[in-house]
């Protein structure tokens, strides 16, 4: 695996914050001239990501996001978001659509389901009171092939 180019950012888990990772990550992504509607996913993906982090790990406080992301093989967007908070305690119970950790009306419970619709693969890994980490890739199509 050929690693073209990467950055890694640190952002505390305000709401605020959720904007300027997607802004960041896009900016990053847009070495891959991707279309308008390939960077539109990617943004949709880490927004959703970004937010979970937010709203499930830190409930209760504000700590570290971490955000690694990379151009791989020269086409391919990988990213990773990591947080270090409350974990999951079944995986494939919280990345069934519609299930929620928050109370009955709050939140849509379609996070997970939205970042595997925008993104090629997906993988989360948890543990419980240690945190999460979700990475992603997307391959993004050349124009000139």
């Amino acid at each position: 695996m050929i690693i073209n180019n990467y950055f890694r950012l640190i952002i505390p888990s305000h709401s605020r914050n959720e904007g300027f990772a997607r802004a960041a990550v896009a900016a990053f992504a847009a070495q891959l001239d991707p279309t308008v509607e390939e960077i539109n996913d990617i943004k949709a993906a880490v927004s959703e990501a970004v937010t979970n982090c937010i709203v499930h790990a830190y409930p209760d406080k504000i700590a570290d996001i971490e955000i690694v992301g990379r151009i791989i093989e020269g086409d391919t967007f990988y990213i990773r978001i990591k947080d270090k908070g409350l974990g999951i305690a079944d995986i494939k119970q919280a990345m069934l659509p519609l299930f929620s950790t928050c109370e009955e009306g709050e939140r849509a419970g379609l996070g997970f389901a939205v970042m595997e619709s925008f993104m090629d693969k997906l993988r989360v890994t948890s543990r419980v009171d240690k945190g999460t980490s979700i990475i992603m890739t997307k391959r993004v199509k050349s124009r000139y092939e």
